[in-house]
């Protein structure tokens, strides 16, 4: 063939190609993007609207109702998802999946909402459109102080904040758990009415007093120069002695004179965050397009190290989420295996093709990879799991186009050619075979990669890399090889002297062609064998369990917990504390298990043992109350604005223990809060999947609605298999209804 004619005749240049590709390999290995999932398009915006003190019905009418008419006029739009809740209303938007450029469709969805937002009633705020509801936080960091206040905790976040931004790679930080500050007033309606000042009146004079806007500006001479009025409130001291003229007495008092002023937060709150038991204040960092996540985790842990001691005394930094350790221990397992892969060819060719003929054939699986990944680079295909995953099962695949190429060669040296025509007969005569084995490999995968959705964008690397590796392995294995068989590979001479090496490969030889003939002497027998173990596999291919993904092997499960609506969020607050205060004493691993090294870990994992003095626990967890925090994996769905809700972040010592740590939460949370709704599961590889079965009713009677949602939940219950049943609608929650008589309201001078 044309190209294995050129390596031979121009080895040097070969030579010089194949150092290419060790160096350009080993660049592109170390400078390709590293993520834990591979990156696809999230295709969701969130619409959030709060309507405070709307009951859920109010809010769905004059608020969710009014906006999804207008947003279901986008041509781009899939469906719409809507929650009405007390004083909340939340939209989640999403957009056919045929669109892969999403910023002109949210530029026309931010201004269709704009447009809506003259049809909602005057108590609603303005619509808030987060477009970035799909970014992913790989790391979260809890900001913790026993005795320091949210104030405090905030602060010292918001200057951590200012110091992650600079670092490589780390594109957005967001703060969580921080409480918002309020300044209170409070007054006393009848000593108001003694001074003749309403409550109206009061806030207008306090708007007056604090001006925050410009005042212009003047020309001086060459010179404009700015003015800014002063007034506006600095502190809450200054608030204090606001001057109150009083007409009806015609005396000015303090501010302080006839109210109460103190700083505070909000209250309620609208979410909480926890860490370790321990309340705090989390950072979450988000990733740059295409950045390095192992870096980024060692940036991260080397400026923490450096600015911890520049923070007060009792002020500590967590990293209760660090997905850069898990990509890291996905890559040393995929160095593993690539060791073992060459290891294994190496020994199995040693054995039946000689020790020489073996060097030859092994060279070609670091040799494919490193090729492989100088295309990665040049395709923009970064490192993850997919792609990892990708290269595992290429390693399998690889070396057949080095054995049969070898054992080709070697076949026609021995029969008397030149080298070097041996490996030009073999290339013409193997070439084409070998293509288009390659290419049968590779078309395998290729309806995963056309498949038109999310698990087709998520699993893509799979087509890709796979196709790229046996494509580099098919160019190797028609240059490379026979080169290295050409140098190697000679008529064997009559050997001089046996090593106890050579005796064993001999011995093996002649059990493996003594095995060998007898099969062939009884083929028929052989293939009778071959076919019923192949029906039989078959048949119990059957009693397997299905699933596309795989649960993840990350030592994290998530706890969610639903207490009844209406239920307020320091209620919720305290089920929680209850929960950590179980995992403390009872789950809990102890100190010096905590501090096991990672190699240790991964030793230990390597060892079954049923002694219970063997066995770990819950190593941290991090909690969110109101809200479900960032989106620290691929597929977690963020839950915003249920004060009832909460969700916990569990990291383990073992995987093995996720099954009993889970049973023991569920078993405590139940009997303890057996009116909760409570969700415990493993992390899930793949694109987000909030419930692997969803049945849709509809209609317009929400009594008879009811009515089938309890029919259809019992009917579940029976079948074996699904548990965590619910639904989206929600339970009921209470309220009181103000019944305003208009004419007697009139009577008696005052509004609705």
């Amino acid at each position: 063939m044309y190209i294995t004619k050129k390596a031979i005749s121009k080895s040097r240049v070969t030579i010089v190609f194949l150092a290419i590709i060790i160096f350009g390999g080993v660049f592109s290995y170390i400078n390709l993007p590293r993520s834990y999932d591979p990156g696809f398009i999230l295709r969701v915006a969130k619409v959030v609207t709060y309507f405070p003190g709307a009951s859920p019905e109010r809010v769905e009418q004059l608020v969710t109702d009014q906006l999804e008419k207008i947003i279901m006029e986008m041509p781009e739009l899939d469906y719409v998802e809507s929650s009405s809740m007390t004083g909340v209303s939340i939209i989640d938007v999403w957009v056919k999946e045929e669109y892969k450029n999403l910023r002109p469709i949210w530029d026309k969805l931010r201004r269709k909402v704009k447009k809506a937002q003259r049809n909602l009633p005057s108590g609603a705020m303005e619509t808030i459109v987060n477009d970035e509801y799909g970014d992913v936080y790989g790391i979260l960091i809890a900001v913790t102080g026993k005795d320091y206040s949210y104030k405090e905790l905030k602060q010292a976040a918001n200057d951590l904040r200012d110091e992650v931004l600079l670092l490589d790679n780390v594109a957005k930080v967001d703060i969580y758990g921080g409480q918002e500050e309020r300044i209170y007033i409070k007054y006393s309606n009848s000593k108001l009415s003694q001074l003749g000042i309403t409550p109206y009146s009061l806030m207008k004079i306090l708007e007056s007093r604090n001006i925050i806007i410009p005042g212009g500006a003047i020309d001086v001479g060459i010179e404009r120069i700015v003015l800014e009025p002063t007034g506006n409130f600095k502190s809450t001291e200054e608030l204090k002695k606001t001057i109150i003229h009083i007409p009806e007495r015609d005396e000015t008092i303090f501010l302080e004179d006839i109210v109460d002023v103190k700083r505070g937060y909000i209250d309620p709150p609208r979410n909480f965050m926890r860490a370790n038991g321990k309340r705090s204040v989390g950072l979450s960092l988000s990733m740059q397009e295409g950045g390095n996540l192992i870096n980024m985790g060692q940036s991260v842990k080397e400026l923490l190290d450096k600015i911890s001691p520049q923070f007060p005394y009792g002020i500590s930094f967590e990293l209760v989420n660090f997905s850069p350790q898990e990509v890291q221990d996905k890559v040393l397992i995929f160095q593993e295996n690539l060791l073992q892969s060459v290891v294994i060819v190496l020994v199995a060719t040693l054995l039946m093709l000689g020790l020489k003929t073996g060097f030859v054939v092994a060279s070609l699986v670091p040799m494919a990879i490193l090729m492989t990944f100088l295309e990665m680079y040049f395709f923009n295909i970064g490192i993850d799991q997919m792609s990892l995953a990708s290269l595992v099962i290429a390693l399998g695949m690889l070396v057949d186009n080095a054995i049969v190429m070898t054992e080709s060669i070697q076949v026609e040296i021995y029969m008397g050619k030149r080298p070097i025509q041996a490996a030009l007969d073999s290339a013409k005569e193997l070439s084409v075979p070998l293509l288009t084995s390659s290419a049968t490999t590779a078309a395998a995968f290729l309806p995963i990669y056309l498949a038109e959705s999310e698990t087709g964008e998520y699993t893509a690397p799979l087509f890709k890399v796979v196709s790229l590796s046996l494509l580099s392995s098919w160019i190797l294995s028609l240059t490379m090889i026979p080169l290295f068989c050409m140098f190697f590979i000679k008529r064997k001479d009559k050997e001089k002297k046996k090593t106890r090496l050579k005796n064993f490969v001999i011995a093996f030889r002649k059990i493996y062609r003594k095995t060998l003939f007898t099969f062939l002497k009884h083929r028929y027998l052989c293939l009778i064998i071959i076919f019923i173990v192949f029906f039989s596999s078959l048949k119990l291919f059957k009693k397997l369990p299905v699933i596309f993904f795989p649960p993840s092997d990350r030592l994290i499960f998530k706890v969610e917990m639903r207490l009844s609506p209406g239920t307020g969020i320091y209620t919720t607050e305290k089920m929680v504390k209850k929960v950590e205060a179980y995992i403390k004493g009872n789950l809990l691993a102890d100190g010096e298990e905590n501090r096991s090294e990672d190699l240790k870990e991964r030793l230990e994992s390597l060892v079954e043992s049923d002694s219970k003095e063997d066995e770990k626990g819950i190593k941290s967890w991090v909690t969110h109350i109101g809200n479900g925090g960032p989106r620290f994996i691929i597929n977690h769905k963020s839950e915003q604005g249920y004060p009832n809700y909460a969700l916990m972040v569990i990291n383990v010592t073992k995987l093995s223990l996720i099954p009993l740590m889970s049973e023991k939460l569920e078993n405590f949370i139940l009997s303890n809060f057996p009116d909760a709704d409570l969700k415990i599961t493993r992390i899930q590889n793949g694109p987000p999947v909030t419930d692997p079965v969803q049945i849709r009713i509809s209609g317009k009677n929400a009594d008879h609605l009811f009515e089938i949602v309890g029919k259809v939940k019992k009917e579940l219950e029976s079948i074996k298999g699904p548990r965590n049943i619910s639904d989206d609608w929600g339970r009921r929650t209470k309220k009181l209804m103000v019944e305003v008589d208009y004419l007697k309201a009139r009577r008696a001078g005052v509004s609705s």
